[in-house]
């Protein structure tokens, strides 16, 4: 999934993309295959409701706050678009997931609307919502491509927005509600969970900068507050997950970056550790027991206001893995000016290094480095790579898309992730971002980071170099 935030948050307080360093070890063959990782590593692709599913107002499914966003907000959408239609999942899930089994993707990762189950995000059933998701997961299985649910990805019902969404304290109980019929209505053939995706993302961006759903004007007590709340929810939402499906893997997941300081002086160094704070630590610490790393990132100590009597123990949960998603790296200078993190990116256009079309580095290295990172803590059991991706400008020649860029980008990252696991970290299983071109949040429909295109148009399909590669990889 796109890091939009990320790059807003460039705009804002004058962060950047990374600087270079593009090595690989020589540990790895030079063609990489598939049983390289082993007979019981998962490989998939993943998807997000708001970005594929459109039918946005239909069989009863209720306003999001991506709904009410793009539509009141679009100046805040680069391309002042929408995910009304978008990749119309809604309409055409049979077809999609057969082609996922004619290219041999073993497993898909999507997330839930909560609107289209809760209309009123509380209380009243949608039975159409819980009837099309219950048809995308039988079809699934039918394809032999298992599901991997994510609870939630980023898509509150409006009508809980309104109320404050996540700032609201209430959001614990709301989601506790929506999880559990989530459990209730489709636990009896899912197995694997996520209860969030990107928590850092939709809090910082959302409420403290107001560059995502549900925008208004920066707030730094909007982002501790929904992040404290979030927390919280990390540990409710799993406690009903592992009490009403049998025999679950939980997990959840978080966007990571490596970090690093620029040209290795003193200052910098521990301005990346206070910005390895914010990006990579924030919400993980806590889920583990750990608490808020407070002692590390000084301003974090407002996000305590926010914590009742009993928070403490209710914000750990014993989690089944830990989903990380990289895509590049962060090199920062120290600079008093910038709140919180008290620094900056360095700027990659100004090193003139390959970039993606998103305005990030190519760097797989740090994919490595994430994984050892987050393996060190002794509380994460198991990591899967549920996103990975990139975007590059794709051109149709002759009917088809040669995206070779995309291909070395993920051979390339790939090889770093069997170097962690031929290191001993246990490691289930990967899934690209994205199956289907989509829309990519403030970015609208121009970045393309999927393996297979989408004419938004007529709605055709086209399988990328890229998807026949995996498809291939996958079939070997």
């Amino acid at each position: 999934m796109t890091r939009e935030d990320w790059i807003r948050l460039s705009a804002i307080f004058g962060l950047g993309a990374m600087a270079p360093v593009n090595t690989l070890s020589a540990f790895v063959p030079s063609e990489l295959k598939a049983s390289d990782f082993g007979r019981d590593f998962v490989w998939g692709t993943a998807m997000a409701s708001y970005q594929i599913e459109g039918g946005w107002n239909e069989d009863g499914k209720g306003e999001s706050n991506w709904d009410h966003f793009t539509h009141y907000h679009k100046n805040k959408i680069k391309t002042h678009e929408n995910g009304d239609v978008a990749c119309d999942f809604y309409h055409r899930y049979e077809s999609d997931i057969e082609l996922m089994h004619k290219m041999h993707i073993p497993a898909s990762r999507f997330s839930i609307a909560w609107s289209r189950l809760l209309p009123n995000g509380t209380g009243q059933v949608n039975a159409k919502g819980i009837d099309f998701y219950n048809r995308v997961i039988d079809k699934s299985l039918k394809e032999n491509v298992a599901p991997w649910v994510t609870c939630y990805h980023w898509d509150i019902p409006q009508v809980l927005e309104a109320k404050g969404g996540w700032t609201n304290r209430d959001s614990i109980k709301w989601f506790e509600e929506f999880v559990d019929l989530c459990a209730r209505s489709f636990g009896d053939r899912v197995k694997n969970w996520m209860v969030f995706n990107e928590p850092m993302s939709f809090t910082l961006a959302g409420y403290m900068l107001g560059v995502h759903a549900p925008g208004g004007a920066i707030s730094f007590d909007k982002f501790y507050s929904s992040t404290h709340h979030v927390v919280m929810s990390h540990g409710a939402g799993g406690r009903v997950l592992r009490q009403q499906v049998k025999n679950a893997n939980i997990g959840t997941t978080f966007s990571c970056i490596p970090i690093d300081g620029w040209k290795d002086k003193a200052a910098n160094k521990e301005a990346a550790k206070r910005v390895d704070v914010m990006a990579n630590r924030l919400f993980i610490e806590p889920v583990l027991g750990m608490g808020y790393p407070v002692h590390d990132l000084p301003s974090l100590k407002h996000v305590e206001k926010y914590i009742l009597a009993g928070d403490a123990g209710k914000m750990k949960f014993d989690f089944d893995f830990i989903g990380l998603q990289n895509y590049t790296r962060w090199v920062v200078k120290d600079l008093a000016l910038v709140p919180l993190v008290h620094a900056i990116n360095v700027k990659p256009a100004k090193m003139g290094h390959d970039l993606t079309e998103m305005g990030w580095e190519v760097y797989p290295d740090g994919m490595y480095r994430i994984i050892k990172q987050f393996a060190a803590y002794p509380g994460v059991k198991k990591i899967y790579l549920t996103e990975n991706g990139a975007a590059f400008k794709d051109e149709v020649v002759n009917g088809e898309i040669n995206d070779v860029k995309r291909i070395q980008y993920l051979k390339d990252y790939l090889q770093q992730v069997l170097k962690a696991k031929n290191e001993g970290v246990d490691i289930g299983g990967y899934f690209i971002w994205s199956f289907l071109d989509n829309f990519e949040w403030a970015e609208g429909y121009r970045p393309k980071l999927g393996i297979v295109a989408v004419d938004y148009k007529t709605q055709k399909r086209t399988i990328k170099a890229s998807g026949k590669w995996f498809s291939d990889f996958l079939n070997t």
